[in-house]
């Protein structure tokens, strides 16, 4: 399954919203093949260790820790979407941290969309050291 090439050239167009909806499920699925691959294979001990890893709690750390190591470009992907409207933050979640993990959701769906896979590759094998 391939991106069009108007897709990927259009990403840059598409709202922030849209951009961590990709980047929500690009994340989910990375993290859900990492802990099968080191050896996790229950169900629910999958859905508890990937749910501890895909929180926005673990997303905004994550991407705190990895700011210095992005070009200029993917630090302003992360805050055009720390800046842009959240709709509903979840209940007990501060919305600082919460906007952080939208930042890093916005840039993993534009690496996606852009077709920029080596990079996102990178980036998510960083989140997991």
């Amino acid at each position: 399954m391939g991106i069009s090439k108007e897709l990927a050239e259009d990403a840059a167009q598409l709202s922030p919203a849209v951009l961590a909806y990709v980047g929500d499920a690009v994340y989910e699925l990375f993290v859900r093949t990492q802990l099968i691959d080191r050896g996790v294979r229950r169900p629910g001990q999958l859905h508890r260790q990937a749910v501890e890893l895909v929180r926005a709690e673990a997303q905004a750390r994550f991407v705190q820790e990895i700011l210095p190591e992005l070009a200029e470009d993917e630090r302003e992907l992360i805050r055009r979407g720390r800046n842009s409207k959240a709709g509903h933050v979840p209940k007990g979640v501060d919305p600082i941290v919460y906007r952080y993990s939208t930042g890093f959701e916005v840039l993993l769906g534009y690496l996606y969309l852009c077709g920029r896979q080596e990079r996102l590759r990178e980036i998510l094998a960083m989140s997991c050291q």
